[in-house]
């Protein structure tokens, strides 16, 4: 079975590309870095001939709201139909918990705006929303940044280790398409200030964090349990502060 992964040179997609070629089934990691670019078409053809699954995990290099849904909704306009003329037969998407209930953030408009398209593509298709990657961590504290401070959502949050991710990636790009979300999360569920607490001690970052009920998350308001999954199929292995204690350049 030929398996292509978008974005298969980035954080989770390289995981995934290397976990599938522990596999018998030919993996290919396509990325405007080996001449596949599904915002402009290049190369989708070629890479998808004979594939039988596609697994997106791309994002968006910039998170600015006519950028983002740019990037999304073009990226799919090239994929999709693209996979459709090759005959692929499970489509997987790396999607983000909490997705619906964000419309107020430009980001999350875009994934929407990916999810409704996976839907009306035909192609039969996994959407998987995972939490937020313990390595958001310190993309939370910048997003927060406040004269000096660090403000956060009065909320909790359930962060999902990326290998972790790239493991159910991989078993669902195996398994028969779900045409669903499936949510996965993290063992454990923090508040929020307390996570990003953890990760500046750990990191020796000195500032002070508060809460509030107020503060937005990319951009929207958030409710207690925004950011966790509801009923998740799977949970992480990895426990955060086993995570942290490694070497960065370990992990």
């Amino acid at each position: 079975m030929k398996i292509v992964v978008i974005g298969g040179t980035g954080l989770i997609g390289s995981q995934v590309v290397n976990q599938l070629q522990k596999t018998e089934h030919e993996v290919i990691a396509a990325s405007p870095n080996n001449g596949v670019n599904t915002l402009t078409g290049e190369g989708l053809a070629e890479v998808l001939q004979g594939a039988h699954v596609v697994v997106d995990v791309s994002n968006s290099p910039s998170f600015e709201d006519v950028a983002v849904m740019n990037f999304f909704k073009t990226a799919n306009e090239h994929l999709l139909p693209a996979e459709k003329a090759a005959g692929v037969q499970h489509h997987v998407a790396l999607s983000v918990v909490g997705t619906q209930k964000l419309q107020d953030s430009g980001y999350f408009r875009a994934k929407q705006v990916q999810e409704d398209m996976i839907k009306a593509s035909g192609i039969p298709y996994t959407i998987v929303h995972a939490t937020q990657f313990f390595e958001f961590a310190g993309g939370i504290v910048q997003m927060g940044m406040v004269d000096g401070k660090v403000i956060v959502p009065a909320a909790n949050i359930q962060p999902i280790a990326s290998k972790d991710v790239a493991s159910f990636m991989a078993e669902t790009a195996l398994g028969k398409p779900a045409n669903k979300i499936l949510e996965i999360g993290g063992p454990e569920k923090f508040d929020m200030s307390a996570w990003v607490n953890q990760y500046l001690q750990a990191t020796h970052k000195n500032y002070e964090v508060s809460a509030d009920a107020n503060a937005l998350y990319s951009g929207a308001l958030i409710t207690a349990d925004t950011l966790a999954p509801e009923k998740a199929v799977s949970l992480g292995e990895t426990l955060y502060a086993d995570w942290i204690a490694i070497p960065e350049n370990q992990r």
